[in-house]
């Protein structure tokens, strides 16, 4: 066995370890650990572990209680962390007393779990719960409304040539036949949102795929002067995917980000590689995840429409149809991904979708 294998452990474990001595000072910080409190290791050894494991006070008693009393503590419920940038940051906690063969007190381990990862899960989890319900339904309206709307259109259009020397009544029945083609438009992405779709995997160069969009946006917004900005990590791979579904559900975010951005306003849209991030894989190594931040410098969303805003037939704008989101959602889970929003009122809104930077799936599979 390797002299080396225990630091290659401790180099590979998805979970933050930190190792205290019984002066309460940090000798040990593993890379999870460092990706999770923002401290390098640099930085972290030899430092008083209270100022790697600052925010609540319930961090610093649990490691308290270790190294006084000699016994091992969870923390029961989600803790916050106050990481090296100010950030906070969910995790649940765990120390055990470090003993050495003697069954000395030598100090004691401290396991960080990072929970973002597994929050964004639970939110994403309660949308799938709700989509499932709303699919069964929306199906057999669409199915309902789509034949006699069939009909209405048919009748709508021998009566336009009917009344075609009539000036006065011909534009009733131009009204009817737009009415008629809107609702089946909403129709027809409500099919997108539930029916069943073979997705078509293969390697997306994501930059490419954000610098195409960013490029039609540009045009189609050249008179409102609004700023579209591309930050895109060079270092990111190709990643797989089905190209035709990202590209929807990335151009319904730059496009809503544009319009609550309004004339002179400013789109960034940005990628990152999150290590810190992990997709577990059945029978295979966790992968990182890499994040596609859409962020506008529009109004922001009030924190009452921000939890509906996944929300089928939810919607803010006069003429939508309330399906866009929950469609870029259902996209993204369909990638083993995930989509979050990060809004306040009167500074913008940040859409993250975050993808495995190697996809579970790679032939092509019925979602």
């Amino acid at each position: 066995m390797n002299a080396d294998l225990p630091e290659r452990i401790l180099d590979s474990i998805d979970l933050g370890i930190l190792v205290i001595d019984n002066r309460e000072r940090l000798i040990l910080i593993n890379p999870s650990a460092q990706a999770a409190t923002g401290w390098s290791e640099s930085q972290a050894k030899g430092r008083p572990y209270a100022d790697i494991l600052r925010g609540e006070r319930e961090l610093t008693r649990l490691v308290k209680d270790a190294l006084t009393r000699g016994r091992s503590i969870s923390s029961p419920d989600r803790l916050v962390l106050k990481r090296a940038d100010g950030s906070d940051l969910p995790v649940n906690l765990s120390v055990s007393p470090l003993f050495d063969r003697h069954g000395t007190l030598q100090g004691a381990i401290v396991t960080i779990k990072d929970l973002r990862q597994l929050i964004g899960l639970e939110e994403s989890a309660r949308s799938t719960e709700r989509m499932s319900t709303i699919d069964t339904l929306a199906a057999g309206l669409a199915h309902e409304i789509r034949n006699p709307l069939s009909g209405i259109r048919g009748a709508a259009q021998l009566l336009a040539k009917e009344l075609k020397a009539r000036e006065d009544l011909a534009e009733y029945t131009q009204v009817m036949l737009r009415e008629v083609d809107r609702v089946r438009g909403i129709l027809d992405e409500l099919a997108d949102l539930t029916r069943p779709r073979r997705l078509k995997f293969d390697r997306v160069d994501l930059t490419a795929l954000l610098d195409r969009i960013l490029f039609l946006e540009r045009q189609a917004h050249a008179d409102a002067s609004i700023q579209f900005i591309l930050q895109a990590d060079p270092s990111i791979p190709p990643i797989d995917g089905d190209e035709e579904l990202l590209h929807r559900l990335f151009l319904n975010l730059i496009r809503n980000a544009a319009e609550a951005a309004g004339r002179r306003g400013e789109v960034r849209v940005a990628t990152r590689i999150r290590p810190d991030l992990r997709l577990n894989q059945p029978g295979g190594r966790p992968v990182p995840l890499v994040e596609v931040i859409v962020r506008d410098t529009g109004p922001g969303i009030a924190a009452d429409v921000a939890q509906r805003i996944f929300t089928p037939f939810f919607t803010t704008k006069d003429k939508g149809t309330g399906l866009g989101l929950p469609i870029c959602q259902r996209i993204a889970a369909e990638h083993h991904g995930m989509l979050q929003l990060s809004s306040q009122p009167g500074q913008g809104a940040t859409f993250i979708v975050s993808l495995p930077l190697k996809c579970p799936v790679r032939k092509e599979a019925t979602v």
